[in-house]
């Protein structure tokens, strides 16, 4: 037997539910047309609600993008956070580079607004905090592969800047769907992005993207 219909008032009943559907509308408002151009009746008639439900949940337009925008934001942080701090420099980069661009497929909306979108002058205190522990993240990591001789000689913050800037514009690509994470352009991409941070004496060691070397086809008898 199927499921007993779900009851006409249902959505009325969620709350979470509606604020999460004018979330997801606001998102693909804001990243698609732009933010001045999406007016509150657009948001709330892709949600599927009245307009005045908007402003049960948030007190303008303007909370609402930052809403949407600190979502996005804590999606790339918790990668970046979650990736095995023993791994060398190289391969954590790898790692968030990788994750980043499996959320720009996913969510193709999120990762515009966070790195391709020109909202910083909308942004909240609070936003900018979020943003600024994203980059704090990238910079701590970089830091430590600079220490340890990874990393090109020079400030932390140009090479993060320099970093950053590569993958984004292979996060926008991702997220347009002009390349496919399968496609060997993304991983380029991301080698290209290591490359241009390292210290010429990192990029003599194999990538940790690169296949191994194959065995030769008669190993020498041991012993």
């Amino acid at each position: 037997g199927g499921k007993d219909p779900e009851p006409a008032t249902g959505r009325r009943r969620d709350p979470k539910g509606t604020r999460d559907r004018l979330v997801r509308a606001a998102l693909e408002l804001f990243t698609t047309q732009g933010y001045h151009v999406s007016t509150t009746p657009e948001i709330a008639a892709k949600a599927g609600v009245a307009e005045g439900t908007i402003y049960r949940h948030f007190a303008s337009k303007e909370q609402l993008l930052n809403e949407v925008y600190r979502a996005g934001v804590r999606v790339f942080t918790t990668i970046v956070r979650d990736t095995p701090a023993g791994l060398p420099c190289a391969e954590r980069l790898e790692r968030i580079a990788t994750g980043w661009r499996e959320v720009a497929a996913r969510n193709p909306h999120a990762a515009r607004l966070v790195f391709v979108s020109r909202v910083r002058s909308l942004l909240d205190p609070r936003s900018r905090d979020a943003a600024k522990e994203l980059r704090d993240e990238v910079e701590k990591l970089i830091a430590s592969g600079k220490a340890a001789g990874l990393v090109r000689p020079g400030a932390v913050e140009v090479w993060a800047d320099i970093w950053l800037q590569i993958i984004g514009l292979m996060l926008e690509r991702v997220a347009n769907k002009e390349w496919t994470p399968d496609q060997a352009a993304p991983r380029l991409a991301v080698e290209r992005a290591w490359a241009a941070i390292a210290a010429a004496s990192a990029l003599s060691e194999p990538s940790p993207m690169s296949p191994p070397t194959p065995p030769p086809e008669h190993p020498a008898p041991s012993g």
